[in-house]
Formats: structure tokens, sequence, C-alpha cells
């Protein structure tokens, strides 16, 4: 098992920016792909990014697509979610998950896929 603990989260005006950390320990040898998704109030649980093992690999919901980044320092355990632009819209707890495959799949924006889940950072956009 992954555990997982996201940071980084905080209040910042529209067309700000933040860095959303997701830290690793435990299984940290273990190969695994990472997810952030996100959940807006009164909504549904959406996928945000996804990368591979090595990083070799990305994926972005068209929400989010030319704004935000999604990188990764193995030798730190922890994967980084760059938010440029931000918007009202933005706003919700964003999650990481950990999906214990070295490529990203067909199933990489479903929460099914991930296996270990962290408990979140709350993200506000003001307008």
């Amino acid at each position: 098992q992954v555990q997982l603990v996201e940071s980084g989260g905080g209040l910042v005006q529209a067309g700000g920016s933040l860095r959303l950390s997701c830290a690793a320990s435990g299984r940290t040898n273990t190969t695994y792909s990472i997810g952030w998704f996100r959940q807006a109030p009164g909504k549904e649980r959406e996928f945000v990014a996804a990368i591979s093992s090595r990083g070799i690999s990305t994926y972005y919901s068209d929400s989010v697509r030319g704004r935000f980044t999604i990188s990764r320092d193995n030798a730190k355990n922890t994967v980084y979610l760059q938010m440029d632009s931000l918007k009202p819209e933005d706003t919700a707890v964003y999650y990481c998950a950990a999906d214990r495959v070295i490529n990203l799949g067909v199933g990489v924006v479903t929460e099914s896929e991930y296996e270990d889940w962290g408990q979140g950072t709350q993200v506000t956009v003001s307008s």
C-alpha cells in the first residue's frame, strides 16, 4: 500500500497560480502512476491529470489542459500539479491517487482504476 499526502492548497485570486504536492510513503518501491482528481461542492469527483510511473506520459482533462502541468520527482517520491491561470471554477478539494501500473491506460480517468488515495487539499479561487 502507498500512503499519499497532498499539500499546497489555499486561497488564490483568479488568474493566479498554485503548486500542489503529493508525497508518497510506504511501498514506494512499487511502480505506480499518479492521478489528480478534484471534487467541487455538490459535484462528483472528476479527473484532472495523470502521469506515468517514470513521468514519460501525461494526460489532462480538457478543462485544465494548457493551464495545469503534472510532473514527478521519483527521488523525492513526490508528484506535483502546477496550476496556472486559475479560475473560480477550479475551486475544489484536490486528491491524488496511485495506480499500480507503469504506463497510463484507458482507465486513467476512472476513479476505480486507482488503489490508494490521499485525504485531499482545498483549493479556493476567488473572482
